[in-house]
């Protein structure tokens, strides 16, 4: 992987921590996950195996910082390095029949539902959920797996604008 590649990837991760930090948390402290938002773009930028569980692996550890639900941090990781694998996995596939635009906003909303059913699953075995699933599910990972479609299509177009508009091109 490139400089280039490495300082973007650190960027996006950076926005999604500042992201993630002023996110406030809301049922049982679960809060909505916008550093997936930046994983995916990472990925979908970059679409290198290697790459995708890295950014999963640091985007777990940021999440794990951040995160305001009890005892979520080892949960975190797990999500994010599952999810990760998972969306390297659909861009690849489906990059080969459909626009991109469109495969980053499918990847948007199944992995983001993905990421919330591992974390709450992995949460459930680990440490116990403080509400019951079916309403964290409901009125957290729905809800933000809606929202990631149109920020990570947003995302995704700006980062891809400013590679053009710098001459940078993945």
């Amino acid at each position: 992987m490139s400089l280039r590649k490495n300082i973007l990837s650190a960027l996006l991760l950076a926005l999604g921590l500042i992201i993630h930090q002023i996110v406030p948390g809301s049922i049982g402290g679960m809060k909505f996950d916008i550093q997936l938002t930046t994983i995916f773009v990472i990925i979908a930028i970059n679409m290198d195996f290697k790459n995708a569980i890295l950014t999963g692996f640091a985007g777990g550890i940021i999440t794990a910082l951040t995160t305001t639900f009890p005892g979520g941090q080892i949960p975190n990781v797990i999500d994010k390095i599952i999810t990760s694998i998972v969306a390297y996995l659909l861009l690849k596939i489906l990059s080969k029949f459909l626009n991109k635009q469109i495969v980053v906003a499918i990847v948007g909303f199944v992995c983001t539902v993905i990421s919330g059913t591992v974390f709450l699953m992995s949460a459930l075995l680990i440490v116990g959920l403080p509400a019951p699933f079916t309403a964290l599910f409901l009125g957290i990972v729905l809800p933000t797996a809606l929202t990631n479609i149109l920020a990570t299509t947003l995302v995704y177009n700006l980062v891809r604008a400013s590679q053009k508009a710098v001459g940078f091109n993945v």
